[in-house]
């Protein structure tokens, strides 16, 4: 199975015949390394990596997205390469299922539907006083399918999330990642920075998978289509965040993995450094590697492949031929 392929250092990609290589000065010396392109899924730039259209042509040729964050691990932005797998039909669809707001409104209360199942099962795993989160489950989960719109389902959405991130204390239990308020731009504190750092990757993931169908990644039903934003990723990783990358931090911090060393702070906000960075994106590896037997398909599927069949699901539901219903994990 292809794998994502990540870079942390400062260096350049370059191309020499049909090979392609990380280049990296050390010493005063060029340390290569070759890339398995014909093994590689994504790749993943977190350092000032030069490369060129040589590079670019190349890599389009075995349709390997590239996708860029800046110093701090912010995300910012994806190169895919021209796509073949394309459907003029199922965009239609696509903006079909926008356009008229019911069709719109059920997709998105799917997605949260997704999402506050895996927060609620995150609560459970962790074994929390039940009576910490009876409003998330009996008070606040009921209205997201009583919500008539999307501004109403989002503002929904937001109240569970502010009463599920204050929980995070009672999990994590850690002076050093001590949760007072989400604050996304920029994290003013580790565990911010973790969760942001966290939820960039997975936009980045669910990106290349939704690139992998025929689904148009501009065209999304929680998120509003915006310029200079590949939203239906926002709309999946919705259901995936908090299915993988939040007990992937439960896991980091409690075991020590992952401690307030592996950051650093500029000014008012804080960010992973390499180290950390490094640490995360292995467990997060692992993790996307885990498998478990499918109820229906009756084989092991991975939680990297659940990403995509979310995606066919989606394409089912457009073009008429299944119900959509958000993947919510069993187990």
């Amino acid at each position: 199975m292809s794998r994502r392929f990540y870079i942390n250092s400062n260096g350049r990609l370059r191309r020499k015949d049909n090979t392609v290589y990380f280049e990296v000065e050390n010493n005063g010396k060029i340390e290569r390394k070759v890339l398995p392109v014909e093994d590689i899924d994504a790749i993943y730039i977190f350092g000032e990596v030069d490369f060129n259209t040589k590079v670019l042509n190349y890599l389009s040729q075995y349709d390997i997205p590239i996708h860029i964050f800046n110093y701090y691990g912010y995300y910012s932005g994806t190169y895919l390469p021209r796509r073949k797998n394309v459907s003029g039909i199922l965009v239609i669809e696509q903006v079909k299922h926008y356009i008229e707001n019911q069709k719109r409104l059920y997709l998105a209360i799917s997605f949260i539907e997704g999402a506050v199942h895996h927060i609620l099962r995150n609560l459970r795993k962790n074994e929390l006083d039940k009576t910490l989160y009876t409003d998330i489950e009996k008070e606040l989960f009921p209205k997201v399918f009583e919500a008539n719109s999307i501004e109403e389902l989002m503002a929904i959405e937001g109240n569970i999330r502010d009463r599920y991130y204050q929980l995070f204390n009672e999990i994590i239990q850690n002076e050093d990642f001590y949760m007072e308020k989400r604050k996304k731009r920029p994290p003013s504190n580790p565990i911010n920075a973790l969760i942001s750092f966290g939820n960039a990757i997975m936009y980045s993931t669910a990106l290349t998978e939704i690139y992998r169908t025929q689904l148009d990644p501009t065209v999304s039903y929680l998120h509003a289509p915006q310029e200079k934003r590949f939203s239906l990723s926002l709309d999946l990783a919705e259901i995936f965040k908090p299915f993988i990358i939040d007990p992937l931090i439960f896991s980091l911090i409690r075991t020590k993995q992952i401690t307030i060393k592996d950051f650093d702070k500029d000014l008012n906000f804080a960010y992973l450094n390499e180290k950390g960075r490094k640490k995360f994106l292995k467990a997060y590896e692992e993790r996307l590697a885990k498998t478990v037997k499918h109820r229906k398909l009756k084989r092991k599927v991975s939680y990297r492949q659940f990403i995509r069949l979310e995606c066919y699901k989606l394409i089912k539901h457009l073009i008429g031929d299944d119900i959509y219903i958000p993947f919510k994990a069993w187990w």
